[in-house]
């Protein structure tokens, strides 16, 4: 897991990353939560979707956003986090050229980033959208939305009402040739305390679908 330091469009972005055996292997960005609210590219939910891509064989990179760790800059309202997640993905296209794919998740703030980022992206071939923030933010930028996903919440949500994301999920689905495998966890906080393991095993499933060389994005709805 090298720790690297990137030139960013604020100076220096602090990064780690996992190349897979495979040169021409998937490619997949993690984005953190909100950096006002203490996310980190450490945080628990990120840290586990990066560790879960890499299980698979991913190549993948988690990040701090600008003013957070050692990544220099300062909170950009959004849009300044979103150029630095751009500026991950040039540096994942140079550093793995031979990859078959991408994808970008996000948890919380970084599922509403990540959102923007394949609205921007079009080597982005699917995404995953963990509680994503749609009572406080916009996502009406996803229409349409141009490629299939995962979006996953936890039904006692107290910060992302559980029939925000519910509506956001319906919208996208209604969408011609999208399909977005929206999954719910039972009793699950924003923060998915006590239910890493149910995260862990719904995010397992969805990248399973993601690793053959012909992505074929799958539709279903599931519980646990």
């Amino acid at each position: 897991m090298p720790e690297i330091l990137i030139s960013g469009p604020e100076g220096r972005i602090e990064a780690r990353y996992h190349a897979a055996e495979d040169p021409s292997a998937p490619v997949a960005l993690v984005l953190h939560p909100h950096p006002l609210h203490g996310g980190t590219m450490n945080n628990k939910v990120a840290y586990l979707t990066y560790k879960m891509f890499s299980d698979k064989g991913f190549n993948v990179m988690r990040f701090n956003f600008r003013g957070v760790g050692q990544s220099e800059g300062s909170y950009g309202d959004g849009e300044g986090e979103l150029t630095d997640a751009a500026a991950m993905i040039d540096w994942l296209q140079s550093t793995f050229p031979n990859a078959r794919s991408y994808f970008v998740a996000g948890f919380s703030f970084g599922a509403w980033i990540a959102m923007q980022l394949l609205m921007r992206r079009p080597e982005v071939q699917g995404f995953i959208a963990i509680a994503p923030p749609a009572n406080k933010y916009d996502f009406s930028f996803l229409a349409p939305c141009p490629v299939s996903g995962m979006i996953i919440h936890g039904d006692k949500d107290e910060i992302v009402p559980y029939s925000h994301v519910e509506q956001l999920a319906d919208r996208l689905s209604k969408q011609r040739g999208l399909y977005i495998d929206f999954r719910t966890i039972h009793d699950a906080d924003h923060f998915f305390r006590d239910k890493m393991e149910k995260l862990a095993c719904h995010l397992s499933e969805h990248m399973e679908s993601l690793i053959s060389p012909e992505y074929q994005p799958i539709k279903m709805v599931a519980n646990m």
